[in-house]
């Protein structure tokens, strides 16, 4: 499997991320161990997650995520195969990137995952009310005490993000060595005006989620009355079925049957070609669906496959 860096930070990752978002909410423990022992299976390292997954499902307080991760490490002990990314800041619990906040928020992220070291550290949300000096300063103690690795950025803005990497060369501070978008075929505005050519010059990692917005570049919902395939994410598909939407999945059904896949490997194969993106995030609530993603590694896009999908995405 070849591996891309992250950054600086000498991490290096499979070129494609398990979101363990799901954990906890679309799939239980029982689940969650054969999905991850079929990840590490086909040779993938890099697994995203956060303190606050999954506490916006009803009866759950959040970390269930983390914890579910840390009982399959500590069951299959192979840590050392696998690269672990959380956030800190969007849990009520602790919201903010105050420094005694981080350091809280650490502690117990280490204690879930039974691991005493997180490899990738994010801020999940920027914080405008703690200077960034001080954020970053919180995590360059974790750093220097052993318990990160390296830290990245998640849903800041390209002027943000660019003041918090100029913070760091001006006092000496760890950078952010990656920068996590929201990022797929249908939604790229956000990224591709502002962060690309930032994460491009600084030679960041990008690591973008909602790879295969929500379920619908799968090509699983294509009308109205497809959204109740999915309690959990039949909503937030709605926006997506537009003309343009359509217009999209009608370029991934093309390519897929010249290419002999299918449409969600197609989808996170034009991600992971995308310069700088080091490895996309995507979701799976079955081994089965694990294996069909994973099928997009191994896809090469033409020159023509990629024009059509960046004509129908425009």
């Amino acid at each position: 499997m070849p591996v891309r860096p992250l950054g600086r930070s000498g991490i290096t990752v499979a070129p494609l991320a398990f979101g363990a978002n799901v954990f906890g909410w679309s799939v239980d423990a029982a689940r969650a161990l054969p999905i991850l022992d079929a990840f590490v299976a086909h040779g993938f390292n890099l697994i995203d997650t956060a303190d606050a997954y999954p506490a916006w499902v009803p009866g759950n307080r959040g970390g269930e995520s983390e914890t579910i991760i840390g009982e399959w490490l500590a069951r299959r002990r192979v840590r050392d195969r696998v690269v672990i990314a959380t956030k800190v800041a969007k849990w009520s619990r602790h919201r903010g990137l105050a420094p005694a906040t981080i350091r809280a928020a650490a502690d117990e992220s280490l204690q879930r995952l039974r691991t005493d070291h997180i490899d990738l550290y994010q801020a999940h949300e920027d914080d405008p009310n703690v200077p960034l000096e001080e954020t970053l300063g919180a995590f360059s103690r974790l750093i220097e005490q052993g318990k990160v690795r390296a830290i990245g950025a998640s849903n800041y803005s390209a002027p943000r993000l660019a003041e918090a990497l100029a913070t760091s060369a001006r006092y000496g501070l760890p950078r952010y060595e990656t920068v996590q978008p929201e990022y797929n075929l249908y939604d790229r505005a956000g990224y591709e005006a502002g962060l690309e050519p930032l994460a491009r010059d600084h030679g960041l990692g990008v690591i973008g989620y909602y790879a295969l917005a929500s379920g619908f570049l799968s090509g699983k919902y294509r009308s109205e009355a497809d959204l109740g395939l999915s309690r959990a994410r039949g909503e937030r598909v709605r926006r997506y079925l537009d003309a343009r939407g359509l217009r999209i999945l009608a370029a991934l059904d093309t390519v897929a049957a010249a290419q002999r896949a299918t449409p969600a490997q197609v989808a996170l194969a034009w991600l992971i070609a995308r310069p700088g993106v080091r490895a996309p995030i995507a979701s799976a609530t079955s081994v089965a669906q694990l294996d069909e993603l994973a099928g997009a590694v191994r896809l090469v896009l033409c020159a023509e496959d990629i024009a059509r999908l960046d004509q129908a995405s425009a």
